[in-house]
């Protein structure tokens, strides 16, 4: 009997001592803040880290290494999940119950043919932690945003959404990469990139637009690159085609270039996988360079592949 109060008092004891130290680090907050109808005016010039303090109004640290980062945590919050590019684990339930590290990821400017003035300001999410640590490999940097619009001396915000989803690994997101794809119609780009320790690191490209009343994923482009392997490379890049007569959702052209060479099938040199255009090759032939070009278009909600990649081989073996 002894034994099971000594437990129950332990358990209450690590209990308590835990819910004061995240109150050391963690702020609480009210759910209201990730309402996505929440309106907010900020005054120019526009302060990042204010604006964040507005949006997410959690405790705010300086550490040495100059990173910033705002901890909070909301108990009446009502979880989501949203995914994960790594796929490792499922979908990110967020707000994290442990609490939420927000970070400022991004800043974007850009202009219409109107002149008018935008503000994309996107944010990583992570694990709430009292130092800001980013753990976890295969665990993405779950990736949200505001867009602004200036309105004489303010900036006025026209779209919140405090989450998307997860990039990257170490709970860090790759930054977005802003692009036009239409008559004034803008989207942003993610490239996507992972793996294990001292694995081949393989690439994807993410195009994330506003759609049906927000910002989501609409193309996904794999084998987009490959890093880190002793044997085979590649690379790619994308172009937005503008010369057929498409007002928005235009087409999209990607390039890959690289070189494969069969591994030695060793503990560091195994075989890696490859685009399907160059699959049949890669069973016949020790090695070669190659050129793959692919479109695609926009049909229904999303970016498909468009008529037949065209390939070109060379310097094989």
């Amino acid at each position: 009997m002894r034994l099971i109060y000594s437990l129950v008092f332990l358990v209450g004891f690590s209990t308590s001592v835990f819910s004061q130290n995240q109150e050391t680090y963690l702020k609480k907050v009210s759910d209201t803040i990730l309402n996505t109808s929440r309106t907010l005016k900020v005054s120019d010039p526009f302060n990042t880290e204010k604006t964040m303090l507005k949006l997410f109004p959690g405790k705010i640290f300086h550490n040495s290494d100059k990173s910033t980062f705002i901890n909070w945590i909301c108990k009446t919050c009502k979880t989501q999940g949203y995914p994960d590019a790594n796929e490792m684990d499922g979908d990110q339930l967020f707000p994290y119950t442990e609490g939420v590290t927000t970070r400022i990821l991004e800043n974007i400017d850009y202009s219409d043919s109107k002149g008018n003035q935008f503000k994309l300001l996107f944010f990583n999410h992570s694990a709430g932690d009292e130092d800001g640590l980013q753990v976890s490999r295969f665990t993405g940097g779950l990736m949200g945003l505001a867009k602004f619009a200036k309105n004489g001396n303010l900036w006025e915000m026209k779209s919140f959404q405090p989450a998307i989803t997860a990039f990257g690994s170490f709970s860090q997101s790759p930054k977005p990469k802003l692009i036009q794809i239409g008559e004034d119609q803008y989207a942003f780009t993610i490239r996507h990139s992972n793996g294990g320790p001292g694995a081949p690191y393989y690439g994807y490209l993410y195009l994330i637009a506003g759609f049906e009343g927000k910002y989501q994923s609409i193309m996904v482009v794999d084998y987009y690159s490959l890093s880190n392997s002793p044997n085979s490379e590649w690379s790619s890049s994308y172009n937005v085609v503008t010369d057929n007569g498409k007002k928005f959702f235009r087409d999209f052209i990607i390039t890959t270039t690289g070189s494969y060479k069969k591994a030695k099938n060793t503990e560091d040199d195994y075989e890696v996988g490859v685009p399907e255009e160059i699959a049949a090759m890669a069973k016949t032939k020790k090695e070669f360079d190659f050129v793959i070009e692919k479109r695609f278009s926009f049909k229904g909600k999303k970016y498909t592949l468009a008529g037949k990649p065209v390939v070109k081989f060379s310097k094989i073996k």
